[in-house]
């Protein structure tokens, strides 16, 4: 026992503190960056990040993930929050989310991921992009008026809309933060080339937001007319944890909104947890496998606190799970370890971080929702056909148009007809002859022919010619549904009426009865 905690400790002092550290730095700025880009107060992204290290990765299998507010969420947190009306209603769904997701793990339902195509969760993806990107370029050129985005993405462009909070955003914008904004654009687009690799001695979110604060520094002390306004910056209560909003459990059933949203949110966040895992399990050197039911309910617990102590919902998230292999995490002791960082910087020097500009924070945000929908990514799905690319754009477009819950609704149907259209071709092949002048058709079914062949099948048996041989082959097929033996069994009287002669080998005839 002694000698597996020494162990432990000197694991942890060699490769997970320092990549505890790392991953720190690493969330920080994120776990602000979509608390602000999701319309909720900023501790809730902080209180989503804590959670995620100090509870979630006691929990989970996964000895390399990090869990904590994800950018994926954000577009869906938001229109929770307003449609909602509430924050202590929201997290209600939250709550209702996490007790989702723990029932998918007790349930060992872990494999629904793998019932999304993954042209939809592109789709998906890119499209929360998308609005990330609209989201946050209010924010990057000095807007501090929230309410510029709330009426959603197409109202935006109605004119009424746009044109009047076009001349108040004009009034709003300022140089200064359109300033560091492009500065910190410029440092994460050349921190992400491949040989600037080198120079990467701390995490480039980090990097901005330094940058962010020491150039309002500069602004302040030098020149008055670029530095930011207090609204232009971060504002953390001194005492974070007297100011939590807390679930107000008396309207939990005054709105099935609650229950909708908690279960979408909950829906989402198990798919961007299991994409994320699958992901990170990949780049384990040591090969280790997740159990991802496990990893459900540890999420499921998560979620049920951040949603209890006020928090934004949390996912396992793929940047900071790369930081923390790439800084040589080995246990999950690092996740923890970061966890127990962002707890005392809330605690210790919130001072600090209310120095942070939000346009920094937007900067980095605009750069997360690019990596979701770059042009690389369009070209690629284009590239594997148009039976992946139409439901990927469709996704996009819904999603845009309508909500996300739609969209990827729209996107499902979308390749599940492409699947059955594929099923109408691929469950027989008709192969046409002629014989002594008589004509032959040979139908061969194939492995698996089921009831979504039915109005093909019957159609390549009106067209069958008189006076014709007609083989029908069933003799490899593992299964024929019973819809395809009452119809093959009812031609066969149409056959003998038309003259045709009908050989059947491999397929039992069925008694056809007649509903009326």
């Amino acid at each position: 026992m002694k000698r597996t905690i020494k162990y432990y400790r000197i694991i942890w002092l060699k490769h997970d503190l320092p990549a505890g550290l790392s991953v720190f730095f690493v969330a920080l700025p994120l776990c602000l960056g979509i608390a602000l880009a999701s319309g909720a107060p900023l501790y809730g992204g902080l209180l989503s990040g804590i959670i995620g290290g100090l509870v979630v990765a006691f929990i989970s299998g996964s000895q390399l993930a990090v869990s904590g507010p994800a950018a994926g969420l954000s577009t869906v947190v938001a229109a929770s929050i307003i449609s909602l009306g509430d924050y202590k209603i929201f997290l209600l769904a939250v709550m209702v989310a996490g007790v989702f997701q723990l029932m998918l793990g007790l349930l060992k339902l872990g494999a629904i991921a793998n019932y999304f195509p993954s042209s939809v969760i592109k789709g998906m993806l890119a499209a929360i992009g998308i609005i990330l990107i609209s989201k946050q370029i209010p924010l990057a050129l000095g807007y501090d008026q929230p309410d510029f985005w709330s009426s959603g993405f197409l109202k935006l462009f109605s004119p009424d809309h746009f044109l009047g909070s076009f001349k108040s955003f004009n009034h709003h914008i300022t140089r200064g933060a359109t300033l560091i904004t492009v500065v910190s654009l410029g440092v994460l687009i050349f921190l992400q080339l491949p040989s600037s690799k080198k120079l990467k001695i701390i995490p480039a979110p980090l990097l901005v937001v330094l940058i962010g604060i020491i150039t309002n520094i500069i602004f302040t002390n030098v020149a008055s007319a670029f530095s930011l306004r207090q609204t232009q910056l971060v504002n953390i209560p001194s005492n974070v944890f007297a100011s939590v909003s807390l679930p107000d459990f008396s309207k939990l059933f005054s709105t099935t909104q609650i229950w909708k949203d908690g279960i979408i949110l909950g829906l989402l966040a198990t798919l961007e947890t299991l994409l994320c895992i699958e992901a990170i399990d990949k780049l384990d050197t040591r090969n280790r496998i997740t159990p991802v039911n496990r990893e459900l309910i540890a999420q499921g617990i998560g979620n049920m606190t951040c949603g209890l102590l006020g928090a934004i919902p949390m996912t396992a998230v793929v940047v900071r799970g790369a930081a923390n292999v790439d800084a040589g995490a080995r246990t999950k002791l690092s996740a923890f370890t970061h966890g127990l960082f962002l707890l005392l910087a809330v605690l210790l020097i919130p001072f600090l971080l209310n120095k942070i500009p939000y346009a920094s924070l937007a900067a980095i945000l605009l750069v997360t929702g690019y990596n979701l929908t770059k042009p690389k990514l369009f070209r690629n799905v284009w590239s594997l056909g148009w039976k992946q690319f139409i439901p990927f754009v469709l996704t996009i477009l819904v999603i845009l148009l309508t909500d996300l819950l739609i969209g990827v609704s729209i996107g499902l149907l979308i390749s599940i007809y492409f699947i059955v259209q594929n099923n109408f071709k691929a469950e027989y092949k008709i192969t046409k002859t002629e014989h002594l002048g008589i004509e032959t058709q040979y139908i061969k079914l194939n492995s698996n022919v089921t009831f979504l062949n039915k109005v093909k099948l019957r159609k390549a048996l009106d067209e069958v010619p008189e006076y014709c041989v007609l083989t029908i082959d069933g003799s490899e097929c593992n299964f024929i549904d019973y819809d395809i033996l009452e119809i093959i069994s009812g031609y066969a009287h149409k056959a003998h009426d038309r003259h045709i002669k009908l050989h059947m080998k491999g397929i039992e005839k069925v008694s056809i009865t007649a509903v009326h």
